[in-house]
């Protein structure tokens, strides 16, 4: 059953079963004529019950507005505890890349461990659907707690990884060629000394020959301003653009957060933003609160007595009902612009 005809950014967005789509951090993958959304299902994530996650969902579309359910492509691990997939797992973030050599997909997951380091870990599948498989897991890459992260294909079949370094800076970690862990080869970018100024929520794409990141500073679910930069390869060196939202008064990047770009096949220059807006029922807590929170708790420098003037907002992580705001790149030269609209057509791009 067709139920919409545009996108409308952070609105409440049903399947075509009439459920809210569970697809966060997500990305969306293009193969047959057929567009694939898939993300973290936070159906049973009530922010009081414990329950982190309830895997990996997956849906499927022919004109990226009306989405069926392919119901969950990664299950929860309920037998486990210590599982990377156990519901009580902080399991984020789902990026699937294809390996034509192999003819592997192979999904990426971040888990964040209960003592605060965050780990990988990588499962493959023959098919972009699934059944997947883990094939490594609890994997530091470089010996580093990775946090947020997207990959990337090149044409040649080379793969990239650009990962925060938790709390310090962004980095770009060649794979190997079956895409399961990192060759050892890396780059380093945007060191930062503390949040909320360390970058994460990468997203890469490439447009005429430059590559784009765009970032999220670190204040947890709270969303932020968001940075692009451009390099002329893989690896860099990226300048700094800036803002991407710069009408956002919020300074809140529309109040969401971006988790992957993708590049609309047969369209001359859609790019869309694919962004979560997490915490859609506390858009009124001004960005400079928790931002001076974040701040008050990981700078050294800040003494007690100030420390207790920036006390995080109570808050009850209810992310399953977490909305979604898609938007439209626009470039000017070299930079790029997320613009706000009540509601966009794919159709009205050329």
């Amino acid at each position: 059953m067709k139920r919409y005809d545009c996108i409308r950014p952070g609105q409440i967005w049903l399947d075509t079963n009439g459920k809210r789509i569970q697809a966060h951090g997500g990305s969306l993958f293009y193969e047959n004529g057929t567009y694939y959304w898939y993300g973290e299902n936070k159906e049973k994530t009530d922010g009081v019950s414990g329950v982190w996650h309830w895997g990996v969902r997956m849906y499927a579309s022919r004109d990226l507005y009306n989405w069926d359910d392919l119901g969950l492509i990664i299950p929860p691990d309920e037998t486990e505890v210590s599982s990377p997939l156990h519901p009580t797992a902080m399991m984020d973030r789902p990026h699937i890349i294809y390996n034509a050599s192999t003819q592997r997909y192979v999904c990426w997951l971040k888990i964040m461990q209960k003592d605060g380091t965050q780990t990988e870990t990588v499962l493959t599948s023959d098919r972009l659907t699934g059944p997947y498989t883990i094939v490594r897991r609890d994997l530091k890459p470089l010996g580093m707690s990775a946090g947020d992260f997207d990959l990337a294909v090149a044409p040649d079949g080379k793969a990239y990884y650009y990962f925060e370094r938790v709390h310090s800076e962004t980095i770009c970690a060649d794979l190997t060629d079956d895409y399961t862990d990192v060759t050892g080869f890396y780059s380093t970018h945007f060191p930062r000394p503390f949040p909320p100024y360390v970058r994460e929520a990468t997203s890469h794409f490439v447009r005429r020959h430059k590559h784009y990141l765009i970032t999220s500073g670190t204040t947890g679910y709270f969303p932020n301003p968001s940075e692009v930069a451009v390099a002329d390869s893989w690896h860099g060196p990226y300048t700094v653009l800036g803002d991407p939202c710069p009408s956002d008064i919020s300074q809140t990047t529309w109040h969401s957060q971006v988790s992957s770009v993708f590049k609309v096949p047969g369209k001359k220059d859609l790019y869309i933003a694919l962004a979560d807006r997490w915490l859609p029922t506390l858009m009124d807590i001004p960005y400079e609160t928790y931002k001076n929170a974040f701040e008050a708790a990981f700078d050294p420098e800040f003494v007690p007595t100030e420390k207790a003037k920036y006390a995080m907002p109570s808050v009850v992580y209810q992310t399953q009902i977490a909305d979604y705001v898609w938007l439209p790149l626009r470039f000017e030269d070299n930079m790029v612009y997320l613009d706000w609209k009540d509601e966009w057509r794919i159709e009205d791009y050329a």
